[in-house]
């Protein structure tokens, strides 16, 4: 079974992004590149024996609550503790943390193996690992004593919990409330729901990161403030008392990610649930958006992974399928050929590779933003990485989230009658993609963040360094790759028109510019995935010109034409779009509620 190919992960790490180079930096000095090879080996072994096997049961079989307890599949608890045990949830933090003190980059890259392998089963591990960040960054130092070492350990899980029976997305229009409790913590009521991971038993305990108002806080997002509130009661020491008064009010039922809980979760049913200030009051969602962006990016390379998988599947499946003749051959002596010969099932495998692959780098490339952000060799690297991710961050949720379903789309049609049944993994594959989209912000929240605030008016540092990065790397292209630089000039120049028109037009009236938001951000998203693969190619190419031969040339080569078929027929579209965009079409904007 073939989860990632392996030299794809190699091709993006070492030779496009040059993670290597992170060896120089202090914070590596004691690491070497078989260490980071290691790690990657042990992520891939550990997904191959202990995520998906059991991908398949898991689906099949949902967890169950009996009134008392969350009752998973025993094979989750497996994972559970080969994915603590090897270090993951640690693997990040310092050595004096008890963390590997790995690249956030490396982490990310053993994470889509996971993805791959079983994504409902590590969706627990890298819910825990955000929340563990969260506390890191924002809590006391009593909390992150009492709290930190038994979730880097997998003693305690974690969870965010911002969406509320009544609001979604309209997180300032929240109603959990915290009630001060006169000792310095809190107590919590209000109801949560689609909590991931909510309840289980996989941990001794789960620590959910709940966003609420403090009575008497002002209304909307200035009012919400960030608590700590764990399922059990903590001690001192670390160890667990009694239950908190947080409840699970009953387990939904997804599409797919069917092996993680989704939860409805009732906190204070009786005095109260107890509760942890983290951070400053009224500080709640500029703390939570930490975490929010996190998972953003890890959605994002949950996406790109499955679809990957999607790729893998069908790949294999059109070379071993024997169907029909080609065209020219008509005779029915003739002997049937495998469907990877015919051109309708070539152009959707290069579809797929092409949303595939350029996902993958881009969730990756992201990354290695988060890396710099953190570790650059000095303060302006590291500003410019943080503007930078800022900006990319709602088109690396989005794109993956959106081409990651079409490449687990086009692998049930490749598949044909076989691609929708259960027999085969594409009909779940699909289910478990379609959720991304939706997860930690539709494509329209992503679009109006886009838009409206990381642009804005005028437009911020991130969106000129990210012009300046790909004119860059269109001065480096030269011979074989000099066309693609050409089609993809052309796509910038469309999108800094159509960004400059739309400033203006949310400048003048927010409600209309932004009509068209969600239009905007796949423009921006494939200008963006455009010059990932130019990158790509650039690199591909210079290794042919090496003299690369064999299984090697044959990789390098795909890669160029891969990034032939995205500029010819994945930025077609980007025209069109500019032009509607330009117009400020107000169609949909214009539609009224009767009419439909």
């Amino acid at each position: 079974m073939n989860l990632l190919n392996e030299r794809e992960l190699r091709f993006q790490l070492y030779e496009v992004l040059n993670t290597q180079a992170l060896l120089s930096r202090p914070r590596y000095a004691e690491h070497d590149r078989a260490v980071f090879d290691a790690t990657l080996q042990t992520a891939r072994q550990i997904a191959m024996d202990h995520f998906a096997p059991c991908n398949h049961k898991g689906d099949e079989n949902e967890p169950r609550f009996d009134g008392e307890r969350v009752h998973l599949i025993p094979e989750t608890q497996q994972a559970w503790n080969a994915f603590a045990d090897a270090g993951f949830l640690a693997a990040h933090h310092d050595y004096a943390d008890g963390g590997l003190q790995l690249p956030e980059v490396l982490l990310r890259s053993c994470m889509a193996y996971f993805n791959a392998a079983n994504i409902s089963t590590v969706a627990y591990s890298f819910l825990s690992i955000g929340a563990a960040n969260l506390i890191k960054s924002f809590a006391s130092d009593e909390l992150k004593a009492r709290f930190l070492p038994a979730m880097l350990s997998g003693r305690f899980s974690g969870t965010m919990a911002l969406t509320e029976p009544g609001q979604g997305s309209a997180l300032g229009d929240l109603r959990t409330s915290a009630r001060p409790a006169g000792d310095g913590t809190y107590r919590v009521f209000g109801q949560k729901m689609f909590i991931s991971g909510g309840d289980h038993e996989l941990t001794e305990n789960i620590v959910h990161m709940v966003l609420a108002r403090i009575e008497g806080a002002p209304a909307g997002t200035r009012g919400i403030s960030l608590f700590l509130v764990p399922k059990r009661l903590v001690q001192a020491d670390g160890s667990c008392g009694e239950r908190n008064d947080v409840a699970l009010a009953g387990l939904l039922h997804k599409m797919g990610n069917r092996n993680t809980t989704s939860t409805v979760l009732s906190f204070g049913e009786r005095d109260g649930a107890l509760g942890y200030l983290v951070g400053e009051p009224g500080q709640g969602l500029a703390c939570m958006f930490q975490m929010m962006n996190e998972a953003r990016i890890g959605i994002g390379l949950g996406a790109a992974s499955l679809g990957y998988q999607s790729f893998v599947h069908a790949l294999d499946y059109a070379r071993e399928r024997p169907q029909g003749r080609l065209p020219g051959s008509k005779a029915p002596s003739s002997p049937q050929v495998r469907i990877v010969e015919h051109a309708d099932v070539r152009h959707m495998l290069l579809q797929q590779k092409a949303h595939a692959e350029g996902s993958l780098a881009l969730c990756l490339y992201a990354s290695s933003l988060v890396e710099d952000a953190h570790t650059g060799d000095n303060q302006q690297q590291r500003r410019d990485a943080a503007e930078l991710l800022d900006l990319l961050t709602p088109v690396v949720k989005s794109y993956p989230s959106r081409y990651g379903v079409l490449a687990s789309d086009l692998g049930i049609q490749i598949l044909g009658g076989a691609g929708y049944t259960r027999e085969y993994p594409l009909e779940q594959l699909y289910r478990d993609n379609r959720l991304n989209p939706i997860h930690e912000g539709t494509e329209g929240i992503q679009a109006i963040d886009l838009l409206g605030r990381k642009l804005g008016p005028r437009g911020g540092d991130g969106y000129r360094l990210l012009r300046e990065a790909i004119r860059q790397c269109l001065g480096h292209a030269a011979a074989d790759c000099a066309p693609l630089a050409q089609q993809l000039e052309r796509a910038l120049e469309q999108l800094e028109r159509v960004t400059e028109r739309l400033q203006a037009q949310v400048a003048e009236d927010a409600t209309r510019g932004l009509a068209n938001a969600t239009r905007y951000l796949d423009l921006f998203g494939r200008v963006a995935v455009g010059w990932i693969w130019l990158r790509q190619a650039l690199v591909a190419s210079a290794a042919l010109e090496k003299g690369a031969d064999g299984d090697e040339a044959s990789f390098y080569q795909g890669k160029v034409h891969a990034a032939r078929y995205f500029m010819a027929w994945e930025l077609a579209p980007v025209e069109g779009l500019a032009r509607l965009l330009m117009a400020g079409d107000s169609l949909a904007l214009d539609m009224q509620d009767a009419w439909y």
